[in-house]
């Protein structure tokens, strides 16, 4: 069991590291250029990964900029700067974006004129099959 350990534990560090030193913005990496510690990551698995846990991205309080967690607009730590965006720069969820709720009422309201385009169309194809049909009947009787 121990010796699993020893080979998975390593494994399971290196592939985090891996994949969090992929996933992390380039204006959250410390140090050296993301490039850089990719590469470290990939060919010291044990070193490379311990090295970018402690030296390779900006983590916790840091990345807000201020020891108390205010920045210097005033906001809180859970609070968001002007925009609706994190100190990060990228929304947290897309309900917390601004602009992507504004988009989805345009589409939404795009998409209402359409259907409405489309029933007063119909509408008319009817009264037009309706109109030719009559005076046809008409002529029958």
């Amino acid at each position: 069991m121990l010796r699993i350990l020893t080979f998975v534990l390593p494994l399971a560090l290196w592939v985090w590291a891996f994949i969090d030193c992929l996933t992390t913005p380039e204006d959250e990496v410390k140090h050296l250029p993301k490039v850089v510690w990719v590469i470290i990551v990939l060919l010291f698995p044990l070193v490379g990964s311990i090295a970018w846990l402690v030296a390779g991205k900006q983590r916790g309080v840091l990345r807000t900029g201020a020891a108390d967690g205010y920045g210097s607009d005033g906001h809180g730590a859970g609070g968001y700067p002007e925009g609706g965006r994190p100190r990060g720069g990228r929304p947290l969820a897309p309900d917390d974006d601004p602009e992507f709720l504004a988009s989805l009422k345009k589409n939404n309201n795009e998409h209402e004129d359409m259907l409405k385009q489309w029933e007063a169309d119909l509408r008319r194809r009817e009264n037009e099959l309706r109109g030719k049909e009559d005076p046809e009947e008409g002529r029958k009787s």
